[in-house]
């Protein structure tokens, strides 16, 4: 399927590994313009020197951390005018919330509510004068089914879900929507560190645990990062017009409810 969206422009967060780099990898590859961004400037630019070979597209890269003001900047500098936007940030810590300081879940707050927030606030208005845009907040599946250890995650994203909920249907009129894509476990480095905690408790290495996991999904497996990204790039795509405020699972089966 031609999503339709070829030479539109995308900033993608968090893009030089894991879900992010598959969600600017999909988009890549409907012929979409990127603004792939990370901390570490060597994996961003290998992830982006690769899709440039594969896919011929624009690649521009910024090595920044989009939660400072600053660091937004340099971002909307190089795309001020994006007609998509991918946000996502590695999640807090997993632990017990009783060691957790305020400022603890001020961080959290920051990388998984606040700074998605702001960037939209930079940018929907905009898009909407424009008749188009694609918004896609990749949060994650404890939105719908919390996780113990992971309690400051738990609360930022779902901040970030109930403020989407009400803006999502006031920007659907102008052809710009807003959705939110809540992976499951996929096979990536967070994966591996959310796992890091429970391995030491139990004696077991990582790779035992994950292969668990998986075996435990009525899938019977952990999810493939391309699958995320194909997701994302529907979602962004011109066709996907009347969905907006979703909360839409990729967890291979996991969550037991209808809604």
């Amino acid at each position: 399927m031609d999503l339709g969206i070829r030479g539109k422009r995308a900033i993608v967060c968090a893009s030089s590994k894991g879900l992010g780099l598959a969600c600017a990898r999909s988009l890549a590859r409907e012929g979409v313009d990127l603004v792939m961004l990370a901390r570490g400037r060597e994996v961003l630019e290998a992830a982006a020197a690769d899709i440039r070979a594969e896919t011929g597209v624009s690649v521009v890269t910024v090595a920044v951390d989009i939660t400072t003001p600053e660091g937004r900047a340099a971002v909307l500098a190089q795309c001020p005018d994006p007609d998509i936007l991918v946000t996502n940030a590695g999640g807090p810590k997993p632990g017990n919330f009783r060691d957790w300081s305020r400022e603890d879940w001020i961080a959290a707050l920051d990388a998984n509510m606040l700074t998605p927030i702001e960037l939209i606030r930079l940018t929907v208005d905009k898009m909407m004068e424009r008749k188009f845009g694609r918004i896609v907040n990749i949060t994650s599946g404890s939105v719908k089914m919390p996780i113990e250890i992971l309690g400051l995650s738990n609360g930022a994203r779902s901040g970030l879900t109930g403020f989407v909920a009400g803006l999502a249907r006031q920007t659907i009129a102008h052809n710009v929507t807003i959705n939110n894509l809540l992976p499951g476990p996929f096979a990536t480095d967070r994966l591996k560190e959310t796992m890091g905690e429970r391995a030491r408790k139990t004696g077991k290495s990582i790779e035992e645990l994950i292969a668990e996991r998986g075996a435990s999904l009525p899938a019977g497996r952990i999810g493939d990062p391309a699958e995320f990204g194909d997701a994302c790039a529907y979602l962004c795509g011109a066709r996907s017009g009347f969905m907006t405020g979703q909360n839409i699972l990729l967890d291979g089966g996991s969550y037991p409810g209808t809604h």
